[in-house]
């Protein structure tokens, strides 16, 4: 069974940086990507970005494209999200997601394509 576990969280200023880590142990060979999430309270979980474990595609939602950049270390089976020029509105509990079924396209957007959970990392941006 794998397990992911998040890292890097933290209280920070609009405009300054974040990088999160999602280490992954146990089913790491067969993960086909990794995603994250985040959820600010009162509002639905909502895609962040996604990465292809093997080729290292990537996708990002719209709100968080040229500040956001998702990476992985095959070697050290752990992902990555460098966060950017934060604002006040990406304070959210961040979670990684491990994908073990072959999802492309939208599909990778929809936390159903996602089989294996961390337990969220707090990341809160003042103005």
């Amino acid at each position: 069974q794998a397990q992911l576990v998040e890292s890097g969280g933290g209280l920070v200023q609009a405009g300054e940086s974040l990088r999160l880590s999602c280490a992954a142990s146990g089913r790491t060979v067969s993960m086909y990507g990794m995603g994250w999430f985040r959820q600010a309270p009162g509002k639905e979980r909502e895609f962040v970005a996604s990465i292809r474990w093997s080729s290292g595609n990537t996708y990002y939602a719209d709100s968080v494209k040229g500040r956001f950049t998702i990476s992985r270390d095959i070697a050290d089976n752990t992902g990555y999200l460098q966060m950017n020029s934060l604002k006040p509105e990406d304070t959210a509990v961040y979670y990684c997601a491990g994908q073990y079924r072959a999802r492309f396209g939208v599909l990778v957007t929809r936390s159903t394509s996602y089989d294996v959970w961390g337990q969220g990392t707090q990341v809160t941006v003042s103005s």
